[in-house]
C-alpha cells in the first residue's frame, strides 16, 4: 500500500513538473522557438533561460518574420562574474546583403558595469557600434529592451528610454524635432525593406567582449544564465510562403495602416520621429552613459561615416 502511495505521489510530482514546463513553454511558444543547442534553452516556471557552459551556449528565434514593428524582451542578465560572456537580442534578415539591429550585452567582472553595445548592419555592412553603460544593475531585476523599426527610423530603447536612433534622412526630411544624431544629408543608407526575424543567444566571446579580450571567461562560475520573463513582437508578419523580396508583402507592410495583426501603430505619424520628451531622454542617455561611438573613432574611421556628419 505504501509503495502504491509512493508511486502515485511520484507520478503526481512528475505530472506537476511537466505541467509547469508546458505552461512556461506555451507562454513563449507562439513567439519563439529554440534555434540551436536546444538543451541550453530552458523553461523554468514562467521564465525562459539561455545557458552557457563549457559545452555550448544556446539561442532562440521568432517563429515568424516581420517587416516593421517593435520587438521587445524583458530580460535579466547573467549575474556575478560574467566577463567574456555575451547575451544578444537582435533582429536580422537573411543573406549576404542582410540588415541587422543588435543589442549585445557585454559581461564584466563582478562589481564592474555591463556595457550594452548596439550595432546596425545595412545591406550586409556593420561597423556602426555604440556602447553605453546602464543607470541600473541589469542583473538584479528584469528590464525591457526594445527595437522599434519603421520606414522612418530604427530606435533602440531601454525601459522605454531611447538610447540610439538611426534615421531615414529622406523620410524624415522637414521634421522639426531633431535629435543629436541628425544631419542634413539625404543620401545616407537606410535599411531596405527586408523581412526580419527576432533572435537571442548567449555565447563565449572572451576574445573581444571584456576590455577588448584582456579579461577571459572564468569557467569556474559556469553555468552562465540569462533569463527572459517575456519576448514579444508587434509587427507586420511576413507571409510564410513569400520570398524575401515579395513586392506584394513589401507593399502590404509598407503602405497600409491596418492588417490581420490589427492597427499598424508603429508606422503612425507620431512614430516617425522622437517626441520632444523622447529627444530629451536621448540627450540625457548619451550625455551620461555613452562610452563609445564609432562616429568619433578616427583611428577606425579617418573619414567620418556619412551618417555621422556634424558630430
Amino acid at each position: 500500500m505504501a509503495a502504491w502511495k509512493t508511486g502515485v505521489f511520484a507520478a503526481a510530482v512528475v505530472a506537476a513538473v511537466v505541467c509547469t514546463v508546458a505552461a512556461a513553454a506555451s507562454k513563449f511558444d507562439g513567439v519563439v522557438q529554440p534555434s540551436w543547442a536546444n538543451d541550453h534553452v530552458l523553461y523554468d516556471g514562467d521564465l525562459l533561460k539561455l545557458r552557457l557552459d563549457t559545452s555550448s551556449g544556446g539561442g532562440f528565434a521568432s517563429k515568424n518574420r516581420f517587416l516593421y514593428g517593435k520587438a521587445t524582451a524583458d530580460l535579466k542578465l547573467v549575474p556575478g562574474d560574467s566577463a567574456g560572456v555575451v547575451t544578444a537580442f537582435y533582429l536580422s534578415s537573411a543573406g549576404d546583403k542582410h540588415n541587422e539591429f543588435d543589442f549585445e550585452f557585454l559581461g564584466n567582472v563582478t562589481g564592474e558595469p555591463y556595457l550594452v553595445q548596439t550595432n546596425l548592419y545595412i545591406d550586409g555592412v556593420g561597423n556602426r557600434e555604440q556602447r553605453i553603460d546602464l543607470w541600473f544593475d541589469p542583473t538584479a531585476d528584469f528590464h525591457t529592451y526594445s527595437v522599434l523599426w519603421n520606414p522612418s527610423q530604427v530606435v533602440f530603447l531601454v525601459d522605454d528610454t531611447p538610447i540610439r536612433v538611426y534615421e531615414n534622412k529622406t523620410a524624415t526630411k522637414g521634421h522639426h524635432h531633431r535629435h543629436p544624431n541628425s544631419t542634413s544629408t539625404t543620401d545616407i543608407a537606410f535599411p531596405s525593406p527586408q523581412p526580419m526575424a527576432v533572435y537571442s543567444s548567449i555565447w563565449n566571446a572572451d576574445d573581444w567582449a571584456t576590455r577588448g579580450g584582456l579579461v577571459k571567461t572564468d569557467w569556474s562560475h559556469a553555468p552562465f544564465v540569462a533569463t527572459f520573463r517575456d519576448v514579444s513582437v508587434e509587427g507586420c508578419a511576413w507571409a510564410p510562403n513569400a520570398t524575401d523580396s515579395d513586392a506584394g508583402e513589401v507593399a502590404r507592410c509598407t503602405g497600409t495602416q491596418w492588417g490581420k495583426e490589427g492597427r499598424y501603430w508603429w508606422k503612425e505619424k507620431d512614430m516617425q520621429e522622437l517626441s520632444v520628451h523622447q529627444t530629451h531622454q536621448l540627450v540625457w542617455a548619451r550625455a551620461h552613459h555613452l562610452v563609445y561611438d564609432y562616429c568619433v573613432d578616427t583611428d577606425r574611421f579617418p573619414v567620418q561615416p556619412p551618417e555621422c556628419a556634424g558630430r
